[in-house]
């Protein structure tokens, strides 16, 4: 049975299996922050580290991710096998309860389609796996009911207290396993059924309530979206329980998210649900008598399902008061029954009788294929949810987002504006049209865009961090600093916030600050070239060389085509008097971003302090083609003319460079020395006089000056700049 619930699976899912994250995966698979063993620990005892406050799922990803990291087909997987391990498990408690029809119950549940949403969102591997060990559970309950021995009790309520770790829906096992009691022996004993499932109940009533409160007071389950009155949750859970009946029965029309019910306790009409409900179980408990089984599994079914009918907050509530996977537990009950009707209508046309259920299970198998398609990819997701419910804002908002992650900004745009008119206070929405504008370099128009998002939503550490960027880009780097730091605060340990942090540290000339910080987040990210560039990039203006070349060096070994960390490399090695090492990384630099003068003109002057004047002028032409009026580049042109002695192309060459740049000490000088060498002496002396005027006290050219006014025959005023020039030499420096 098992390995035919395998193949069955695998024919109905193999479209998901290589399907991509959808919506809250990221969130839920293993972030960088958590991939440590400091992150397991944070799993566990820090209530904010993860995405809902169910530690042995989340440990289940840190092992998963350590084993394929973030390669979905391996998540897909793992969901698939639990999945198929429910069926299976289901069926076998059937079975040991003597119900008939179990190889039914177990096809119908494995098969059926409102459960595609739970085995193809890997973020609902909360539900395969808490199922696993909710039936595991109850089925060595099952044995100790029949033994009395407390070994198999306790390992029963070890798997109970797992299955709440993982998801707490499955606190409500001691009470399903009152209702089994029941129906097998037409009464509950006190002594035998209810006295040892208390602790159960105390237990699976703590983990509840605890649930509950991180659903409102940290996750945010709370506000306008929840404010109902006592009878308008009525309302609602009569309405709840129909609507997930009713996809049990006829799946069709299933949707990722479902429009959000308005709900009225004033009409008349939306309290017929409620009443229908009461009525049916009012008619089943009259007929208990005669059978137990449909009261039974209507008390599992809607028992089961209480957690979501709306009297307790959950989060998913803000969208939709339904979901499919809400119900993947509670359909037990029903699909136990139908399992049954199943079995007997095909006892009772002994030839054809099978033919009808088989076709019913072929069916949902064929509509599961379909509707596990659409899982392939975020995007066939949304347009699919879209296509549904058109007026739900949070499609339009994920497939926007998507589409933003995706760099397809011009198709996001409209669709985010859509998601805003639907939900004008949508955080994210206005967080995904600010990223929009901060990757094209639109930072004015940017920024209160994400304003506007962290007001909205103060609790996103990546719309805080953004925003710190933007500012930072905009020159308000004490603001930038204080919204990365609230970044960290939301998500310690977040490595993006704490690189970007550390790069407005370094903006602010705090290196010794930004230090740390970068190496915070290479704990997090330690395969991330670009927090090592920046690392180096502070050890260097602390002058820690060494340090400095490691970082740059490790980072072009994680991705050696980093033209900026090529270049700076080059700088340090220059630095540091390795010259050859450096002209290599210079030419690897320009090899991947040939016109960069920048890059080039630092080549050029490595060259020059190398000895390769013919190199190193070939590269300062090359920068003055791109940029004709760099007074730098035609500088050093001209200081590499002088050095390969053709000194009129180097008198043009200081010319030039005077012109771009006429309170160039420097550039005054090299062209007084180049109008000496070429017979120019009264040029050159005014020349030398304007370069003492922007520096008065270059010895240097106080004796250059010195020895073309002797030329000159301007002995008294050489006279002055020589003694002038000893002087100079002679003072302490």
């Amino acid at each position: 049975m098992a390995v035919g619930i395998g193949l069955l699976l695998a024919a109905v899912y193999v479209r998901v299996l290589h399907g991509g994250f959808v919506w809250d995966d990221n969130a839920h698979v293993t972030r960088e922050s958590l991939r440590s063993l400091h992150g397991l620990w944070r799993i566990w005892f820090d209530l904010e580290a993860t995405q809902q406050y169910y530690p042995l799922l989340h440990t289940a990803f840190w092992f998963e991710h350590v084993l394929w990291g973030d390669a979905t087909v391996g998540y897909h997987v793992v969901n698939l096998v639990c999945h198929g391990a429910a069926a299976w498990l289901f069926g076998l408690t059937l079975h040991r309860l003597g119900v008939a029809g179990a190889v039914w119950g177990t096809l119908i549940f494995a098969l059926h389609p409102v459960h595609v949403e739970s085995v193809a969102w890997i973020s609902e591997q909360k539900n395969t796996l808490s199922t696993v060990l909710y039936l595991g559970s109850a089925l060595v309950y099952l044995r100790f009911d029949a033994t009395r021995r407390l070994t198999v009790y306790f390992l029963a309520l070890g798997l109970f207290i797992l299955a709440l770790l993982t998801k707490t829906v499955t606190a409500t096992l001691p009470a399903a396993l009152l209702v089994v009691f029941w129906w097998r022996r037409g009464r509950l004993n006190w002594r035998a059924d209810v006295w040892p499932l208390l602790p159960w109940f105390v237990v699976g009533a703590a983990a509840g309530l605890f649930t509950a409160w991180v659903e409102r007071a940290i996750i945010g389950a709370e506000g306008a979206e929840y404010a109902f009155r006592f009878t308008e949750r009525l309302v609602l859970a009569g309405r709840v329980v129909w609507f997930y009946f009713a996809k049990l029965v006829w799946p069709a029309e299933l949707i990722f998210i479902y429009p959000r019910w308005t709900i009225s306790s004033s009409s008349l009409v939306q309290w017929v649900p409620l009443v229908a409900a009461v009525v049916v179980v009012w008619i089943l408990f009259r007929l208990r008598v005669r059978a137990r089984g449909p009261l039974a599994a209507t008390l599992f079914f809607g028992g089961t399902l209480f957690p979501v009918l709306g009297f307790l907050n959950v989060y998913p509530f803000r969208y939709s008061f339904v979901a499919d996977h809400f119900q993947y537990v509670a359909s037990f009950g029903i699909i136990a029954l139908a399992a049954a009707g199943a079995h007997g209508f095909s006892r009772s046309f002994r030839r054809l009788g099978a033919v009808i259920p088989a076709g019913f299970v072929a069916a949902l198998a064929i509509v599961s294929w379909t509707q596990a398609g659409l899982y392939r990819d975020q995007e066939t997701l949304w347009r699919a949810t879209i296509a549904r419910n058109p007026d739900g804002h949070l499609a339009w908002l994920n497939l926007g987002a998507h589409l933003v992650n995706v760099g397809r900004y011009g198709e996001a745009c409209p669709l985010l504006e859509r998601a805003l008119a639907l939900k004008p206070d949508s955080g994210q929405a206005y967080h995904n049209l600010g990223i929009i504008e901060m990757v094209a370099g639109r930072f004015v128009s940017a920024l209160p865009l994400l304003e506007r998002a962290v007001a909205l939503d103060p609790k996103s550490a990546e719309a805080q961090d953004n925003l710190g960027h933007v500012l930072r880009q905009s020159g308000r780097i004490a603001e930038s600093i204080n919204h990365h730091r609230e970044a960290l605060r939301l998500e310690p340990g977040y490595p993006v916030a704490a690189n970007n942090l550390g790069c407005a540290l370094l903006d602010a000339g705090r290196p010794v600050e930004a230090v740390p910080q970068f190496e915070i987040a290479l704990q997090r990210a330690p395969k991330k070239d670009e927090i090592h560039h920046n690392l180096g990039n502070a050890l260097r203006m602390l002058g820690r060389t060494e340090e400095a070349i490691a970082q740059y060096e490790q980072a072009l070994r994680l991705n050696p085509n980093l033209p900026e960390t090529h270049a700076q490399l080059a700088d340090v090695l220059v630095s540091a008097r390795r010259t050859a090492e450096a002209v290599s990384h210079y030419e690897r630099a320009l090899a991947l971003k040939p016109n960069d003068p920048s890059v080039r003109l630092r080549f050029g002057l490595a060259l020059g302090q190398a000895g390769r004047l013919p190199d190193a002028l070939a590269q300062f032409e090359a920068v003055l083609r791109v940029a004709p009026n760099d007074a730098t580049a035609e500088l050093n042109r001209g200081i590499a003319l002088t050095g390969l002695n053709r000194w009129p192309e180097a008198r043009l060459s200081f010319a030039r460079a005077v012109e771009l740049q006429p309170d160039s000490a420097a550039a005054h000088r090299n062209l007084a020395m180049a109008l000496a060498n070429t017979g120019a002496l009264a040029e050159s002396a005014t020349h030398f006089q304007a370069a003492l005027k922007l520096q008065p006290d270059s010895a240097e050219t106080h004796s250059a000056l010195s020895r073309v006014l002797q030329l000159l025959g301007r002995s008294r005023e050489a006279e002055v700049h020589r003694v002038r020039a000893d002087e100079l030499t002679k003072a302490p420096r």
